[in-house]
C-alpha cells in the first residue's frame, strides 16, 4: 500500500493587517544521539519559523552541536541549550528577537535538572512569547513545573505566546490538563496529521504538544507523517520522539499611545510598546 500523502499546512506569510502566519515545530532531539541528517531533513521539510526543541546537547561543545543543527536546518540559534538544561529555541530569519531568557528550575535530588528556553520575538506585525519545555518524569514535580511555566509565561509581557515541548504525560494527565486549562492545546483545537508522538518506531502516546494563548488562531496541528519530504525512515531514525507541527495565525501587536494629559496623547517612541 503506498504511503499516505498529507496535505500541507498553510505557508508562512504576513497578512495585510500585519498579523503573522507562523509555523511552529516541537521536537525532542534525544541529545542528537541518533541520525542527525535524518533529523535535519525532517525539520527542513516542515519549514518552521520557530523550532522549539527538547533534549538538546548539554555537555562538551554543546554550542557547536546546536549551531551545526541550526545550519543544517536553515535556522539560527535563538535561546537555550545547556543553559536551560536541554530546551532549545531556533528560528528563521523572519523572527526579530526582542528578549531571551534561559530558566533553570529547582532541582529535586535524584532527578534530572529541568528548565525553560524562553524568548519574545516579533514576526511581521505580531509580538510573540515563546517557551520550550521538557517536564519531569515524576508526577508531583511535573505539576509544579507546569505551574511555574504558566507563571513565567505571564511574566513575559507578550500579548500572545506559544508553548511547546515534551510534557511526559498524555492529555489526561494532571499537568497536561493544567496547561490546557489556561492555554489552547493546538492538536485538540484543529487536528491535522497523526496524533501519537512516542516512541517514534511504534507511537502509542501523545506526550508532546504545542499550546497557544487564546488570541492565536490555530490552523492545524499534529505529527507531520506523510508530509511531502518527510520520509517514514527519517522519522524513525532521527530520534525516539515524533515532531509536532502547528500553523498559527498571530494577530498584529497594537501599540497604545501613552497619555500626556487629560484628553491628550503623543506618538510612541521608536521601539516602544
Amino acid at each position: 500500500m503506498p504511503p499516505r500523502t498529507l496535505p500541507d499546512l498553510p505557508e508562512s506569510r504576513t497578512e495585510p493587517d500585519g498579523s503573522a502566519l507562523v509555523r511552529v515545530l516541537s521536537y525532542n532531539l534525544r541529545s542528537l544521539r541518533d541520525d542527525e541528517e535524518a533529523l535535519a531533513r525532517v525539520v527542513r521539510a516542515c519549514r518552521p519559523d520557530l523550532l522549539l526543541a527538547q533534549e538538546a546537547p548539554r555537555f562538551f561543545r554543546w554550542r557547536k552541536h546546536a549551531a551545526r543543527l541550526a545550519a543544517a536546518t536553515d535556522l539560527v540559534m535563538l535561546s537555550g541549550g545547556a543553559t536551560a538544561a536541554g530546551p532549545l529555541l531556533l528560528c528563521s530569519l523572519r523572527a526579530a528577537v526582542e528578549h531571551t531568557e534561559d530558566i533553570l528550575l529547582p532541582r529535586t535530588p535524584g532527578l534530572h535538572r529541568r528548565g525553560f528556553a524562553t524568548a519574545v520575538v516579533r514576526v511581521a506585525g505580531a509580538r510573540l512569547g515563546v517557551v520550550s519545555c521538557h517536564l519531569s518524569l515524576q508526577d508531583a514535580e511535573r505539576r509544579d513545573q507546569a505551574r511555574m511555566l504558566l507563571e513565567h509565561l505571564a511574566s513575559l509581557g507578550a500579548p500572545h505566546a506559544v508553548v511547546a515541548g515534551d510534557v511526559n504525560e498524555p492529555p489526561e494527565g494532571r499537568s497536561f490538563r493544567l496547561l490546557a486549562d489556561t492555554l489552547r492545546d493546538c492538536r485538540a483545537v484543529r487536528p491535522w496529521g497523526d496524533e501519537a508522538t512516542h516512541p517514534s518506531t511504534a507511537p502509542r502516546r501523545r506526550i508532546d504538544a504545542v499550546f497557544a494563548t487564546p488570541g492565536i488562531e490555530v490552523l492545524g496541528c499534529g505529527v507531520p507523517r506523510g508530509l511531502p519530504g518527510v520520509a517514514e525512515g527519517d522519522l524513525r531514525a532521527a530520534t525516539d520522539h515524533l515532531p509536532v507541527l502547528a500553523a498559527l495565525r498571530v494577530p498584529a501587536h497594537v501599540r497604545a499611545a501613552p497619555l500626556t494629559g487629560p484628553g491628550q496623547t503623543t506618538a510612541p517612541r521608536p521601539g516602544s510598546s
